[in-house]
């Protein structure tokens, strides 16, 4: 009966072994899926973050390069409405300045077309006036009179030139006259204003001697 009491105690604590290595293995088994469920949840919050980084450094490049398109498009199109006012800006100088370099051209011939047939006038009048039969006669007239004009006005500009020459160097030297009188009579100021508080002061010493003998 012992040996059986004995049998059956060592049954049971195999059960209990049996029972507590299922329980560890169970458990184990248990940790080792929860730590896989939590890896697999890293990793994919790991990949969905790359995934998230990757498309936002696309749309950033992307808007980086569209950015960067429209500023050379907007350069290119400033530069070229830049380009065009000035050809715009150049032309229009420049048909400016034909039509004042004609006007003047003309103005200046209508001024010395008569004055040279004034002188030519003038000069001639004991002459017999010669009627103008053909155009050329005429041209060569109207040039004749033009350099008449153009030899008087050439006078008058030299001699306006020669004068207003003149009337500078007399002004420069009067200047620099008036400019010596000036420094002259101030250095005599300054020497009379020196002289008078030299005196000043010597009378002051003088009037200060006398009193000190006196007290």
């Amino acid at each position: 009966m012992a040996q059986s009491n004995t049998k059956n105690t060592s049954r049971s604590r195999s059960t209990s072994r049996s029972a507590t290595n299922r329980s560890s293995s169970s458990a184990r088994s248990s940790s080792a899926a929860t730590k896989a469920a939590a890896t697999r949840r890293r990793n994919a919050a790991k990949r969905s973050q790359a995934a998230t980084k990757a498309a936002a450094t696309r749309q950033e490049k992307q808007a980086g390069r569209q950015a960067k398109a429209a500023r050379t498009q907007a350069k290119r199109a400033t530069t070229q409405s830049a380009k065009a006012a000035s050809r715009v800006a150049s032309a229009e100088a420049t048909r400016a300045s034909l039509v004042a370099e004609q006007a003047a051209t003309y103005a200046e011939k209508a001024v010395l077309v008569p004055v040279g047939a004034a002188l030519v006038a003038r000069e001639n009048l004991a002459e017999t006036v010669q009627v103008w039969t053909t155009r050329n006669s005429a041209e060569r007239e109207l040039k004749k009179f033009e350099r008449r004009g153009n030899t008087a006005r050439n006078r008058v500009q030299r001699t306006v030139k020669r004068t207003r020459t003149q009337v500078e160097r007399e002004l420069r030297q009067r200047r620099t006259q008036a400019t010596r009188v000036v420094k002259r009579q101030r250095r005599e100021a300054e020497k009379q204003v020196k002289g008078a508080r030299r005196d000043f002061e010597k009378q002051v010493k003088d009037v200060r001697e006398q009193v000190s003998t006196i007290a």
